[in-house]
């Protein structure tokens, strides 16, 4: 990840963290989480601050990076994980089991038309690529929320 994207991330993490959960600038009003993975090669944990949009008790991420050509690592790394995880959200923390949709899942278009309606910017995203974005779906362990 360019040192511009961690940095951007690393204010955005302390602003989550520092307020309980409320980010202001263009995340201003909007639900965000953040989300622990291991990285596959290094085994390092890793937080991205990502935005949430419920579906029932669940929270629904999307793997955008922005519209880049490319999956972000993270996806890749909770596909290698355990299948569950440890989500932020600004209220406590809590364990949920990871799932990831692609496109060619029945569940995809759904979740994702929850997400997207949810994060307008999905749609510039869009055009920018030509790779279909994978929403995972975060969902609490019964007693950890």
């Amino acid at each position: 990840m360019p040192d511009q994207y961690a940095d951007a991330n690393a204010r955005v993490i302390e602003q989550f963290r520092a307020n309980g959960g409320e980010v202001g600038g263009p995340f201003e009003g909007k639900r965000l989480v953040l989300l622990h993975h291991v990285g596959r090669a290094s085994g390092q944990e890793r937080v991205t601050p990502l935005v949430a949009a419920g579906d029932g008790d669940a929270y629904l991420v999307c793997g955008t990076a922005g519209g880049a050509p490319r999956d972000p690592a993270w996806v890749a790394n909770i596909e290698a994980g355990p299948g569950w995880t440890t989500v932020e959200t600004g209220r406590g923390t809590l364990r949920a089991t990871a799932t990831v949709f692609r496109a060619a899942s029945p569940e995809w278009e759904r979740l994702y038309g929850i997400w997207s309606a949810y994060w307008p910017d999905s749609a510039q995203y869009e055009t920018r690529t030509t790779r279909t974005f994978p929403i995972i779906r975060l969902e609490p362990l019964t007693g950890t929320r």
